[in-house]
């Protein structure tokens, strides 16, 4: 696994074979970045990495300059490398951890950001659940963005906060916006 760009660009980690995740692909997340530079100020942002996995979309946040950022994720294992890998970067102060089902801290959560990341398990039946939690519950602040990788036979055009489609092979992105008040 490589950070792609930024203060922390070039380096490498990596994950130990145990951890469960399907880490995005190094392709995927520049494309992702190169069009999130253009969108987000990361100097100010408070963001929010759900099914954290390996913790790269955070790595890559921080690198560009954010300082407030969360990771949700369940596994004892992946949770421990991205102990490891924000102590080895310098940024476990501005990292919180937490050990927790996705679609229950969801539920619970009552904390506004202005970047949401997804990146559940492909297989996940209950996929669809996510946009709606997140704008039911009110967690993107005005301007937002909520940004949710999926396969390709997931579709979220319909959805009323949708606001682009980018893919990358088999990578979707699916670009959620919170309007401005």
């Amino acid at each position: 696994m490589r950070i792609v760009g930024g203060l922390f660009g070039g380096r490498r980690f990596s994950p130990p074979a145990k951890i469960p995740a399907r880490p995005t692909t190094e392709l995927a997340r520049e494309g992702l970045f190169n069009i999130l530079n253009n969108m987000l100020d990361f100097d100010d942002l408070k963001t929010l990495e759900l099914f954290g996995g390996t913790g790269s979309i955070t790595y890559e946040l921080a690198s560009r300059g954010a300082t407030n950022m969360t990771i949700v994720e369940r596994d004892g294992a992946s949770i421990d490398f991205i102990k490891k890998t924000t102590g080895e970067l310098g940024i476990k102060d501005e990292v919180s951890i937490i050990k927790n089902d996705v679609f229950k801290y969801l539920k619970q959560c009552t904390n506004c950001f202005n970047f949401i990341f997804a990146d559940p398990p492909y297989a996940l039946q209950n996929m669809d659940e996510l946009p709606k939690l997140v704008f039911e519950r009110n967690l993107l602040m005005p301007g937002g963005l909520f940004v949710l990788e999926h396969p390709p036979q997931n579709n979220y055009q319909n959805h009323p906060n949708f606001s682009r489609l980018k893919n990358y092979g088999t990578t979707n992105f699916t670009f959620f916006t919170q309007p401005q008040i």
